[in-house]
């Protein structure tokens, strides 16, 4: 079973992106994660889409109106972006997620939970809750305050694994169990920083390190 890793990258302008695509792949990401915070709506992506051999993944995380976040993620999709993350939290899901299938994009519907990790009864609402909305790749993300919670975590992606693609861990120091063993457990993937020091999210872990981890535990 292929263990897949992808690598984060939050570039400053397309031409920092280019080289740092680059390193991910020499890293062997199967996914590379850009997130476009700090690019503006307009900007012609298509060189990246271009350059890059790996599928791609839009995230807009900035602190930007709604609008304006929406516009980047469609400029992504229309420009050859193989997958694009859309937020459950935001009122027009459904209907970002439709015109991001009108594009030729796959859509991730992503939750996140900054505070905590829910029951699994309430991430299984939260699954159901993604896949009516369109999602080709339900993101679950919470965040671990207790060891037990990658317990939670991994029964869970074990069980959702079966219905649909699911990303799903654990954030935080307490969580890196979790991000480590999701795609064991059935888990589309997990994600990883380029380097020390380029983590994009809380207890994120090098491709390098999760790499190593899994040759120690002999997973492939």
């Amino acid at each position: 079973m292929t263990h897949r890793i992808c690598v984060s990258i939050l570039p400053q302008t397309v031409a920092e992106a280019l080289p740092l695509i680059e390193k991910a792949e020499e890293s062997h990401a199967d996914f590379i994660e850009v997130r476009i915070d700090n690019l503006e709506a307009g900007v012609d992506l298509a060189g990246l889409v271009a350059k890059a051999k790996t599928p791609l993944i839009a995230t807009n995380k900035s602190s930007r109106t709604e609008t304006e976040r929406q516009a980047t993620l469609l400029n992504a999709a229309r420009r050859g972006f193989k997958y694009i993350d859309v937020d459950l939290s935001n009122p027009a899901a459904k209907t970002l997620a439709k015109q991001v299938h009108a594009s030729g994009a796959n859509c991730i519907i992503s939750f996140h939970d900054n505070k905590g990790t829910p029951s699994i009864q309430e991430l299984n609402r939260i699954l159901a809750d993604e896949l009516a909305i369109g999602a080709d790749v339900c993101k679950i993300v919470t965040t671990a305050t207790k060891t037990e919670d990658n317990l939670t975590l991994l029964n869970f992606t074990a069980t959702a694994s079966a219905k649909a693609k699911i990303v799903c861990f654990g954030m935080g120091e307490l969580g890196k169990t979790s991000r480590l063993l999701s795609p064991v457990f059935g888990g589309f993937f997990t994600f990883a920083a380029l380097e020390q020091g380029s983590e994009t999210a809380p207890g994120q872990m090098t491709v390098v390190e999760i790499k190593d981890a899994y040759d120690l535990l002999g997973l492939k």
